[in-house]
């Protein structure tokens, strides 16, 4: 929220237009951008104002009756105004919901904050301890020694069926062993999910951090594990656990913790690591972008650009595009939003020592190819649209907005077939 953002009802809509999710606010902005100076507190009806801690200092708050005369001295009175209309309409939008409801996935609290001041980073950690919940069965795809039936498990501890997922594209080989089902958290056998990926953690080592949910089993110090994409093994030898600026060694851990490995080119986000019968997870896809331009640098720098945009594409800071004519170099970074784009501009100033210059494109939405570059071949020209490929030379196609869409699809659809609108790792 240090920056001008959406209104919060905006946002909530989104969430149930675009992932048919149900939300519940448990904070309230009040501004937003260098106006945002603290938040609502709806389970408490207190509102809390910050201020800006000292170089080095956190940011301090106080806490206020919602009711309290003081604020309208203490709040610019635009915002307190809008502050009090809000309020009454967050009342219609329903009673606190369930501890099972958030549990299954039916419901989704929200927070609104900031981490770069520190504003309601507090009320976040507060809420996410007592809102947390113990490990529960997951779904993937694998040796049938490691897995269980899902309707069988699904029904003794309870899991309801909109917390299910997919597994992706492929179906069940029963000619190569491999079935669909549920790790329990209690299994005998380690496994976990890389959730994300952070370069340059220790700006002296040049260092990549991947962090690893452990899913199933026990974690130790020094075992051997695979990854499932690449088949390949690695000694899991320095674990460590994070928060902020501070990290210690990890000896063991189990299902539900977060553990930090560091070992550069070995993981992607979305890969499962096993010890034990073979395992899958489902893959994580990627947000659809909405924002696209040309990053470029100076000959000089081309070699450090490189090598900055390959570790910010293997953390997933953004997605990388690529133009299919041979001359044109420059990646197209296609983003969510316009911060991203700033994000990646000073990383790779601040970690890299590359001024970056954006030429914007004008398009608006991408759509990966499932039927790859025959069925682009057999659709031909295309209105308003570009045809790029992403880092794996698979097709993706840049529309300039929905009516172009909605006319290339009137037109070649059936030619084009079924489009994506995120990327997912190749052989998902």
């Amino acid at each position: 929220m240090d920056r001008p953002a959406l209104n919060g009802f905006i946002i909530i809509e989104q969430l149930e237009t675009e992932f048919n999710l149900q939300s519940y606010p448990v904070t309230w902005p009040i501004g937003s951008g260098d106006r945002f100076c603290g938040v609502y507190h709806r389970p408490t009806n207190k509102v809390l104002l910050y201020t800006k801690g000292g170089r080095g200092k956190g940011a301090t708050g106080i806490q206020y009756d919602l009711d309290d005369p003081a604020l309208q001295d203490l709040i610019e009175a635009d915002l307190y105004e809008q502050l009090q209309e809000e309020v009454e309409l967050l009342q219609v939008l329903g009673e606190e919901p369930s501890r099972e409801d958030i549990m299954a996935g039916r419901v989704t609290p929200i927070f609104f904050g900031s981490a770069f001041n520190n504003f309601g980073v507090d009320l976040f950690l507060n809420s996410f301890i007592q809102m947390s919940c113990r490990p529960i069965p997951t779904r993937a795809k694998g040796n049938p020694a490691a897995l269980l039936p899902v309707v069988e498990e699904e029904q003794r501890v309870g899991i309801s069926g909109s917390s299910s997922s997919s597994l992706g594209t492929g179906s069940s080989s029963s000619s190569g062993g491999s079935i669909e089902g549920l790790v329990r958290p209690d299994s005998p056998h380690f496994s976990g999910l890389v959730f994300k990926l952070q370069a340059n953690m220790d700006p002296k080592h040049r260092d990549k951090v991947a962090f690893v949910r452990v899913v199933s089993g026990r974690f130790q110090k020094g075992m051997k594990a695979k990854v499932a994409r690449t088949g390949r093994t690695l000694s899991l030898s320095r674990p460590q656990q994070m928060f902020a600026q501070s990290r210690a060694t990890v000896q063991e851990g189990f299902a539900g913790d977060v553990i930090g490995l560091t070992n550069p080119g070995a993981f992607a986000i979305g890969d499962t690591i096993y010890a034990g019968p073979e395992i899958n997870f489902p893959p994580i896809p990627s947000f659809s972008p909405e924002l696209f331009a040309y990053m470029r640098c100076a000959p000089n720098q081309k070699k450090a650009f490189n090598k900055g945009i390959d570790g910010l594409l293997g953390e997933g800071a953004m997605q990388v595009l690529y133009s299919q004519d041979e001359y044109i170099t420059d990646p197209i970074l296609a983003a969510v939003g316009q911060l991203q784009f700033e994000v990646v501009q000073y990383r790779m100033k601040d970690e890299y020592g590359v001024d970056t210059t954006l030429e914007p494109l004008g398009f608006s939405m991408a759509r990966w190819v499932i039927g790859s570059w025959p069925a682009v071949e057999a659709a031909g020209r295309m209105f308003n649209t570009q045809i790029v490929k992403d880092r794996y030379g698979r097709p993706v196609l840049l529309f300039r907005n929905e009516f172009a869409f909605k006319q290339v699809m009137a037109e070649e659809g059936d030619k084009l077939g079924d489009l994506s609108p995120y990327a997912l790792p190749p052989g998902s």
